[in-house]
Order: C-alpha cells, then structure tokens, then sequence
C-alpha cells in the first residue's frame, strides 16, 4: 500500500522490520521502486533478492523490475530469465520487449516478439510501442494491420501508439499514412475509444502531421456511412483542443446536417469554447443547452463554469456556480480553479470550507495553484500539511509542484529545493520548471544549472531550460555565458515557441506576431502604438530593458521591446472598440506564453490612461488591468 501511494520511505521501513520476507515481501518493494520511476534502486533490491535464501524470484517479479531498468540491466536480467526457465512466460517476455523497444534495441524486440507460442494483446501493444519509438512507422502499421486480421481486440494503448507512428519522420508514404489514419479512426469510433480525449488528440496530431486539412477529413467524414451524433462528437472531440475553432465550426455543420446534440457534445463544444478570446461562443452554446432542456445537468454547467473562467468572464463562471441546484465534486473543483486562474486566492480559501462533499486530489492542485497565483505562502504550508492530517490524501506530484512554485517565488528557494530532495517519488519536469522559474525571478545561478541540467535530460526539444538559463545569465549581465547557452540551443536544433497573442474583433481572431509582422495594417498599428508609448512615458511608462532580453537577441533595443505581440493586440482593439464584444470597455487578449515585466507595465498603466479594463490569459493565468492596477498586485 505504501509503495503504490509513493511512500517508499515508510514501505522500506516496514520491510526492514519484518523477521520474515518471501518473495511476495521482496516483489512488491521492487515494484514500488519500479513504479516511481527509481529504476537504480529497484535493480539493487533485485539483486539482494537474489542472494536471499529460498527466495525464487518469479514472473512477476521479473516483470517489476524490467518495466525501470536501462538496457545493461535488462540484458542481464534477461539472460537469468532463460537461466531460471521463465523464458516461456508471457508477462516476463512483453516486459523484455519493452524494455529492449526503450533502449532502441527494437530488433532483439521483434526476435523476442516472434518467438513468442501465443500473443497477448500486450504482446502486440508493446511490439507496436517499440516500432513506434524506433521510428519505424510502417513496421508499426504492419504489425497492427496483422493483429487486427488475428482478430485481437485493441485498446487505448494500441491506439496511442498506431496514432503515434504516424507522426514525425517515420517513412510513411503520406497519402497511404492519410488513407489508414483515417481508417484507424473509423475503428476506434466504433469500438468507443475515439471518445477519450487523449485518443481523440492523438488522431487528430497524426492527421494534421501527415497534412491532412480538416476541410479535407470533413469531406471524407461526409462520405462515412457512420454519420450519426455519436460520429460527429467523436469528430469534434478530436478538434476541441487542437483547434477550438474548427471544431466549433465542425458544430455548425452538425446542426445544418440536421442532428440533434446530446449531452455529451455540448459538453465537447463548451470545452472548444474555453479556447476562444472572449465569452460569446460559450454564451451562445449556453442558450442552446438551455433551449435543448439540459439547463440542470450538472456534467454541463460544470462545462459552462469552466468554459467561463478560461475566456476571462470570472463573474459568469460564479453565476454559473451559485445558480446550480445539485453539485458534485468537479463543480467545486471547477470553481476553485476558476478564482485560482484569475488571482482570488481569498475567494477560492473561502469557498473550500463550504464545500459539502469530500475533497480529492485535485482540489488540493486547485487550492495550492490558488495560493501560488496570489503570493499566500503560509495558507500554502498549511492546506499542503492539511491534506494528509485531515483529508487523509497523500500529495503526489503535482502538488509538490504547486509548493515548489509557492516557496520558490517567495524567495525560498532553498526550502524549495529541500521539499524536492524529500519527495518520495522522483521529481518530473513541471517540479524542475517550477523551481527554474524562482531561480529565474530571484536569480539565482548555481541551482537553475541543476534545474536546468534535469530538463534536457527529460525532455530534450524543449526550449524552456534553455531560454531560462540565458535569461539568468543576460539579467546578471553575463552576456557571454547567455551567447552559449543559445549557441548550444540551436546546435541541438531547439527551437524556442514565439510570443503570439490573439484578440478578437467584429466576430474575426487577429493573430499577432512580436512586431506584427504578418498583419496587413502593421504600419498604422505600429504608428498608433508609437503615439501611445509616447503618452505612457509622461505618465511614468518606463521600459524595462534588461528585463526582456529572452525574447529576441535585439531586445535590448527599445523598438524591438515596444513591439511585443501584446501590444500590437492592445493598440489593434483600440483602432477597432467600436467592433470588439461588448462595446469596447473591456479588451480580452490571449497569449500563448507568460507576460514579459513590461507588457505588464505598459498595460497597468495603458488601462489608467485609456479608461479601459484590459484582460490578458497568459500561459499561466489571468491578469485583469484596470485603473493602473493588475490583480495579481505585481506577483506572478
């Protein structure tokens, strides 16, 4: 039980202290250590295994340990597999095939694979999972259209790797990888699992990489002979997150067609539009749910609270709230992260206690992100500490990135760095990025190397660890140290996502680059915001230079830092308020990455000047602009 939870402290201690341990005792702490990702320690307990007396490790055993171990390890533990006869077993031979499928090893995988008498649907799973990771996408293929034929049932996991071999550079013929994504998906419509959004994402990825327009899929999905409510949700499921957009457009097109939405596709397009600027798409789709008698379903108004809070309209999502007659677990839960997104951390400690049903797990994300959003670094401590004391829940990692996030941004980053030393499981990437983040606000140099250092190790094309590291260093006025650091990012061929911000005026989504390149009136955008800088800085608008040196290498220029994306947006919905949604007093800006120290100065004082209350949704939150003042009082 312990090992499960991740407390492997307390499992091992237990193990400790028994007089006697068999092979049971010994499997299931080789497994806890496997599952937490500590593959070193699960190899070593294996070992010790070994040499305790009448203590035969079995099948599952070996399956623990091999589902953690590199390839070294696995190549040992393989030739005692055969040395203990348990070459034959089903469970230890899929083990060993993922395991020589991670270390790209994928034809000692396929050699394993054919030996095998019988074939699990693991068997299979796994053998498509190492052709996928090896990049061999037409082998994948092939073995999938053979167990298919086998007439072996497939599941989630089949899916995600068939989807997955379709992507990148896997030598797929393009029109024969269009052809069998888009048969794959029938498939998966009809067994129910395109209904998972996870599935949904990962078809959608495959067909869009293999060039796959959606007006081109919806002319073949009009071909199907599955055109019923079932299919179309599915569809628009597949666009929801990638493409609010055409999802939302997919939807129309249901309704021209003549179906009848049910409950579960207005709870798909509610969720497309919770990726829109402003609120009016779920505005609409609200009346609707209203008009079709699903007002008091609780799984939509849970949709509605959620669609609200993320396109910048808090008051509806609490209107939504306050009117609802029956309540579960996810409205509150919903609601809690809404006050959280938008700076109300007060909001959200006071709505806890109210709360008539039993907190689960993601509560306490929505609580402690509340808490780190808002600066609240001892309600942080104590609803952290609470959790264990009085809900009896065991923190996992996402909370230990939430309190990493709250020390860290505090200024305390070395109880940051100690609450990650005593994790009972192995940090992952979004605990690294937060305490990168602090190291980057409070500049601090040794530990962001660490930081830093775990990232490429764990997710090697993202740019964050990079960019972070020159931002340290440019702040410090290391501008050697910076010019390496990206130097070696574009010699591992990283690239870093550009700044975009997205406003929405007379019913059209403008899209802006950082100086607005692409925009066909950027001349008259950028003299209009040449004219409002000007207005800024008799006010007391002062560009914060050595501040924005991550987002271009020119950023030291003034002109270059005038031009974010965000003020581009800013100025385009001044020239145009008498088009944007709800007359003009509220401008609603969306933007793909974290608000720079000046945008955000520029825009608390833009918001005085103008008269307006400007709304921006950042990567990480809201900030609501308004007589000079942020909501987030200048901690984010």
């Amino acid at each position: 039980m312990y090992s499960k939870c991740g407390y492997l402290q307390y499992a091992h201690q237990l193990f400790d202290a028994m007089p006697k341990r068999n092979v049971v005792s010994w499997t299931a702490l080789v497994s806890g250590y496997a599952q937490c990702g500590r593959g070193v320690e699960s190899f070593r307990l294996f070992s010790d295994m070994l040499a305790e007396r009448d203590c035969r490790p079995n099948d599952f055993a070996f399956t623990s340990v091999l589902s953690s171990c590199d390839y070294l390890c696995g190549k040992q533990l393989h030739a005692l597999v055969l040395k203990m006869g348990l070459g034959a077993s089903v469970y230890v031979t899929n083990s060993l095939i993922t395991m020589y499928s991670k270390g790209y090893k994928v034809e000692e995988a396929w050699t394993l694979f054919k030996s095998l008498s019988c074939w699990s649907q693991v068997s299979w799973n796994s053998m498509i999972a190492g052709f996928q990771l090896a990049k061999l996408g037409m082998h994948a293929i092939g073995v999938f259209v053979k167990m298919h034929h086998e007439g072996i049932g497939f599941n989630r996991a089949t899916l995600l790797s068939v989807f997955s071999s379709l992507c990148g550079s896997n030598g797929i013929d393009i029109n024969l990888g269009l052809k069998f994504c888009f048969q794959v998906y029938c498939l998966s419509v009809k067994t129910g699992f395109i209904s998972e959004v996870e599935v949904a994402t990962a078809f959608m990825k495959a067909y869009s990489e293999l060039g796959g327009d959606v007006s081109e899929f919806y002319h073949l999905f009009l071909e199907t002979s599955c055109q019923d409510i079932i299919f179309w949700t599915s569809m628009i499921t597949a666009l929801a997150e990638p493409d609010p957009a055409k999802a939302f457009f997919l939807y129309r097109q249901l309704l021209q067609e003549g179906l009848t939405p049910d409950l579960y596709t207005f709870s798909i397009v509610l969720k497309a539009c919770a990726g829109f600027v402003t609120e009016q798409h779920a505005l609409a789709i609200h009346s609707q749910v209203i008009k079709a008698g699903f007002e008091d379903e609780t799984v939509l108004r849970n949709a509605l609270i959620h669609a609200y809070a993320r396109c910048g309209s808090i008051a509806l999502s609490k209107k939504v709230f306050e009117e609802m007659g029956c309540r579960d677990l996810v409205s509150w839960n919903s609601m809690l992260k809404a006050y959280g997104l938008h700076g109300k951390a007060k909001e959200a400690l006071q709505l806890f206690p109210q709360m008539d049903l039993k907190p689960d797990t993601a509560t306490f994300v929505a609580l402690l992100s509340a808490c780190s959003h808002s600066g609240m670094v001892e309600e942080g401590l104590r609803i952290f500490d609470s959790m264990i004391k009085d809900h009896g829940i065991i923190p996992q990692l996402d909370h230990y990135a939430c309190m990493v996030d709250i020390l860290g941004r505090a200024g305390r980053i070395v109880e940051a760095e100690e609450l990650i030393r005593r994790m009972p499981m192995e940090p992952d990437s979004v605990v690294w990025s937060a305490l990168l983040g602090s190291c980057r606000k409070h500049g601090e140099t040794q530990l962001a190397k660490t930081a830093v250092s775990k990232l490429k190790q764990m997710e090697p094309e993202n740019s964050l660890g990079y960019v972070q590291m020159s931002n340290i260093y440019s702040s410090g006025g290391r501008f050697n140290e910076a010019g390496t650091i990206r130097k070696e990012m574009d010699g591992s061929g990283v690239r870093k996502e550009p700044g975009l911000s997205w406003i929405e005026v007379g019913n059209q989504v403008h899209e802006f680059a950082s100086g607005g390149r692409h925009h066909p009136q950027r001349e008259a955008i950028c003299t209009k915001l040449q004219g409002l800088i000007g207005q800024l800085k008799e006010i007391g608008y002062v560009p914060e230079i050595s501040l924005a040196l991550h987002d271009i290498e020119e950023e030291h220029k003034q002109e270059q830092l005038f031009h974010h994306s965000e003020k581009m947006a800013l100025v385009f919905a001044v020239m145009n308020e008498g088009k944007l949604h709800g007359g003009g007093n509220v401008i609603r800006i969306m933007k793909n990455i974290r608000i720079c120290i000046d945008c955000h100065n520029f825009m608390k004082l833009a918001s005085g000047f103008l008269q307006k209350e400007i709304i921006v949704r950042d990567s990480n939150r809201f900030h609501h602009f308004k007589d000079n003042i942020c909501s987030c009082n200048d901690y984010w």
